[in-house]
């Protein structure tokens, strides 16, 4: 198998397992029960959640653990209840997570270039004195975009500085998604000036159904279950030692190999970017100056992405056309559409994500595979559209007669 979907899921880490299976049995105790046990494992779960907050330069008590991505993002989004009328921004090209939960509330979009960075004159534009939140992904899931996060914050802080010479007291919180990026970029909250950032487990090599939220001081969110007041009040719930465990010993193994993995990543996507140049449509998206290592989205206009998709897993070898969520629901991608790409252009879209369990040979046997497909599809499209031709075209001259 040749695993190239790395944006979707990635493995658990064989450490990262080891570190979390003696959590499942004889270290099982709940860690808020009053028995010594018991307290070694609030100690663990303390000191796990210490060494992810530690990754992106804060502390465990600013984090807030929750059941993944998806839920950081809806708790980040409650600082909108505590001022009505308020709106927020997030740019065209965030995960849908981001969009459907910003349709709750009074939002605006910013736009995106060609290549999927965020237009900061489109940003002030739409920075109006009602905005409290903009939620701005650190790095897209679909073309591996990454955005200038500190020149975006520069912004905010440049509007709230206005705000307050103008005696307007609406605060103005910066919130990022930061899931694509943990594994492959030295994260630091301060240098980012985020107010709120959401991190995934599942995508660093860490168990799914975990991830966390990070909170400024004062970031007023509001809680989206209500129970035992566990993670400050802001998350009820027993905690899930084994896999908080387990992040923080992905995360680790992310931050000791960052510069390994990066070499790595940038020779195998330039294998593939080289083979595939070669085919006379291919188009590369995104911005390769400003675009995680591991990401190589490429375009082949005119053919049906899905039918690469089931040729190339006829050989064991598996790619997407975007974020799962989207292709699950049969969805065009709205990342695609926003960067100006044409219909026929996001139907022969690949994405192309390079991971940990990825090899050079995997990477050349798979360029060539994906070369072979796409060839035998142009020649497959051009056979038909000549035999439709010959058809008119005998059907013509028959009419003439």
């Amino acid at each position: 198998m040749i695993y190239l979907d790395h944006a979707a899921a990635t493995p658990v880490h064989p450490a990262a397992l080891k570190a979390m299976l003696p959590y499942f049995t004889e270290q099982f105790f709940n860690p808020s029960a009053p028995y010594l046990p018991a307290k070694h494992i609030r100690e663990a779960y303390e000191s796990a959640k210490n060494t992810i907050a530690r990754y992106i330069g804060a502390k465990g008590t600013d984090l807030v653990i929750t059941a993944g991505a998806t839920e950081s993002i809806n708790l980040a989004f409650t600082v909108l209840q505590s001022y009505p009328n308020s709106r927020c921004l997030t740019l065209t090209t965030e995960h849908a997570a981001v969009l459907e939960v910003a349709k709750a509330h009074s939002r605006d979009l910013i736009a995106v270039h060609h290549d999927g960075l965020i237009d900061l004159d489109d940003l002030v534009q739409k920075l109006n004195d009602d905005v409290v939140l903009v939620s701005v992904s650190l790095a897209n899931n679909e073309l591996g975009t990454i955005q200038p996060l500190a020149d975006i914050a520069a912004l905010i802080q440049k509007t709230r500085q206005a705000r307050l010479e103008r005696e307007i007291t609406t605060p103005l919180f910066l919130h990022s998604d930061a899931s694509q990026a943990l594994s492959l970029l030295d994260l630091n909250v301060a240098r980012l000036g985020v107010d709120l950032l959401t991190l995934n487990a599942a995508k660093c090599g860490g168990p799914k159904g975990i991830g966390a939220l990070y909170l400024a001081h004062g970031v007023p969110v509001q809680p989206l279950s209500l129970g035992g007041g566990q993670e400050r009040g802001l998350r009820s719930g027993t905690e899930n030692v084994p896999s908080v465990i387990g992040f923080a010993t992905a995360i680790t193994e992310a931050k000791d190999h960052l510069s390994g993995s990066r070499k790595k990543y940038t020779k195998m996507a330039q294998l593939l970017r080289q083979a595939l140049k070669n085919l006379p449509e291919t188009i590369f998206l995104g911005n390769l100056k400003h675009q995680l290592v591991s990401f190589v989205p490429v375009c082949f206009p005119g053919l049906d992405a899905e039918r690469l998709i089931y040729k190339l897993e006829a050989d064991d070898i598996f790619v997407s056309t975007g974020a799962a969520c989207a292709a699950n629901k049969g969805a065009k991608s709205h990342v695609l559409a926003a960067i100006g790409l044409s219909d026929e252009e996001i139907a022969g879209s690949l994405r192309i994500s390079l991971g940990l369990t990825n090899t050079e040979e995997q990477i050349t046997i798979a360029a060539q595979k994906i070369v072979e497909v796409v060839q035998s599809e142009y020649a497959r499209i051009s056979q038909h559209t000549h035999s439709i031709q010959g058809s008119n075209h005998a059907f013509q001259g028959g009419t003439n007669v």
